[in-house]
């Protein structure tokens, strides 16, 4: 592909602008004119972000127009939705059915009663839309690398487009942090070998926890004790303790909200249910 246009979309800390930044260098080591805008805002964990990138010979706006990206990379399902209309017949979607909940969305944490989108694949029209699912975190997590699921999905584009691997991967190597620069390879691989027709759309979480428990981790050496996480927890199960560090006080009301999660700025809190799932 000489010219495109790609949208790529996600919430806040998903890495939606290292995958654009990402795109954008390989566009430009291929001698193409590139331009690239990107709204984040007031974003930061859990808000909306999403990047457009334009390549070609000649390119004069960085804007894709409604129904002009030839591929949409969506790292969550609900920004898929969102930004479906902007794709155009015969383009393809590369998404993650991840869900990130947004608080005002959740009616009901226990039940997991909730009014996100339904995970059900969006109505092609009959014009030809492609619906590519990859399960880019769980495939993150499988290869080392938890939060590369952008880069995965990377990987899974980087199949449809005419640049070769190398070029993929050198600017990986210059964009990513060196210590994550071999993880964020293994995603990549992982991405691009990704047959995405045979994966499943996983089921719609419906049906009340009832004993369910889950485990909060905390990554002492990670906390910097901002306090978000005390402070937005719906059940109260957290705490500082006197060195400033969050402490898991109530492990026993925790419902698998991913809040503390979700909204931790140096990732330091995990949440899994016990027995070792990861909450999605």
């Amino acid at each position: 592909m000489s010219a495109g246009s790609i949208l790529i979309v996600g919430v806040g800390g998903q890495g939606v602008l290292l995958a654009s930044d990402i795109l954008a260098a390989v566009c430009l080591g291929a001698g193409l004119d590139v331009k690239k805008s990107e709204v984040h805002g007031m974003a930061q964990r859990g808000g909306i972000v999403f990047s457009h990138v334009r390549f070609g010979p000649s390119v004069h706006s960085p804007l894709v127009e409604e129904g002009q990206a030839d591929a949409l990379v969506a790292l969550e399902w609900a920004e898929a939705l969102r930004w479906s209309n902007f794709l155009r017949p015969g383009g393809a979607l590369f998404v993650d059915p991840a869900r990130v909940v947004p608080p005002a969305a959740c009616g009901d944490r226990r039940t997991w009663a909730s009014r996100y989108p339904p995970l059900e694949p969006p109505p092609s029209g009959g014009d030809g839309r492609q619906l590519c699912l990859i399960p880019a975190q769980a495939l993150a997590r499988a290869t080392g690398a938890a939060r590369a699921a952008n880069v995965i999905l990377l990987g899974a584009l980087s199949a449809r487009l005419e640049f070769p691997a190398e070029a993929w991967e050198e600017a990986i190597r210059r964009l990513v942090p060196p210590a994550l620069v071999e993880a964020n390879l293994r995603a990549f691989a992982a991405g691009r070998e990704a047959d995405p027709l045979s994966l499943p759309l996983p089921a719609a979480r419906s049906a009340p926890k009832g004993d369910r428990r889950f485990a909060v981790t905390v990554v002492s050496a990670w906390c910097k004790g901002c306090d978000i996480c005390v402070r937005l927890c719906p059940e109260d199960c957290l705490r500082l303790d006197a060195r400033g560090v969050v402490r898991v006080t109530a492990p026993q009301r925790c419902t698998g909200c991913r809040l503390c999660e979700l909204l931790c700025p140096d990732f330091a809190i995990t949440v899994r249910e016990e027995g070792g799932a990861v909450v999605v």
